[in-house]
């Protein structure tokens, strides 16, 4: 795929985001405890207050409740839809849109769930469902693909929010379809590496490396140096913090040689070392500039902030005097 056919295709699946997957509408039957005792049955979950009638007339709800982890069963359609094949809507064109390309893999990564109000026996619940968000294209043990989140919202009859429900799909191209692509027209862009998560207590770090500087978080209470970033100091607990400059002179502390897991966008195998900075914080890199019979404990390094892809500024570091 040619950097302007990934384009179009990016701008095919995103056109999918906020797309509804379907309505409000309410599940074939109410929450009844016959379901609620099959349920807790098989997932050998004995809390009284799901099923004990006894035990919950008497606590303070006065009734019995539904488990919260139940909020996506009622919706379920069945075996017969299952056999039958459910109507297209947006999710399953978004799919069929991926296999088209040649992500036919696919695989269920993760399901976060938040509840917001208890149901009972009774209550009857309602859900819809948007296409959340899709991903920018990302390099898996499984192959290169993008994830997608469906964002499924449950109510009920009074239209009150009981929960909802992020389930995350991850659409692939299988390692031996990639293994068959042999030109570059239809060979997938590889990402080089995997960007750093940049995020509101490590953001700044970044960007200063991405000047060319290595930035060491400092407490302005006490003036104890520390990292990686974080939000509050170790020693006084004080959340004041500024920064220094490193003069990115160390030694190192301890080694290693990395050959797997393979991660696109490294040559290896992998030097990777601690290096105590001079300013005396610890710090974990790359060595670069020799090899790794070369290196020993205590070895003066120097380091530089170098591009190592497209968009990646990162500290390397090499034997102190020697050439890059």
């Amino acid at each position: 795929m040619s950097p302007e056919e990934r384009q179009a295709f990016e701008e095919k699946i995103r056109a999918y985001v906020g797309r509804e997957v379907c309505a409000r509408q309410p599940a074939q039957d109410a929450i009844n405890p016959a379901m609620i005792r099959h349920w807790t049955e098989v997932m050998g979950d004995n809390n009284p207050a799901y099923s004990d009638q006894d035990w919950a007339a008497s606590s303070r709800r006065g009734r019995t409740i539904a488990p919260p982890a139940m909020l996506y069963v009622w919706n379920q359609e069945g075996v017969q839809v299952a056999l039958r094949g459910r109507s297209p809507d947006a999710q399953s064109e978004l799919v069929d849109l991926f296999n088209e390309y040649g992500f036919t893999g696919i695989l269920g990564t993760d399901v976060v769930q938040e509840y917001h109000k208890e149901v009972a026996p009774g209550d009857q619940v309602f859900m819809e469902m948007v296409i959340d968000s899709i991903s920018e294209q990302k390099a898996t043990a499984r192959g290169i693909g993008y994830f997608f989140e469906t964002l499924a919202t449950f109510s009920d009859q009074t239209g009150d929010v009981i929960g909802t429900q992020r389930f995350r799909v991850l659409k692939f191209v299988p390692a031996d379809a990639q293994q068959q692509q042999s030109s570059e027209e239809t060979k997938l862009e590889v990402p080089t590496r995997i960007p750093s998560p940049r995020g509101h207590d490590n953001g700044w770090w970044w960007e200063a490396c991405d000047r060319g500087e290595l930035h060491i978080q400092r407490c302005k209470n006490c003036s104890t140096l520390r990292h990686p970033p974080r939000p509050m100091c170790g020693e006084c607990q004080s959340m004041e913090w500024d920064s220094i400059v490193s003069s990115m002179r160390g030694e190192v502390m301890s080694y290693t040689e990395l050959h797997h897991p393979r991660v696109p966008g490294y040559d290896y195998p992998v030097l990777c070392a601690v290096i105590k900075l001079e300013e005396g914080v610890h710090f974990v890199a790359n060595l670069a500039g020799c090899a790794y019979e070369d290196v020993s404990i205590g070895m003066p390094v120097q380091g530089r902030i170098e591009q190592v892809d497209e968009k990646t500024m990162l500290p390397q570091f090499y034997p102190a005097g020697g050439d890059a």
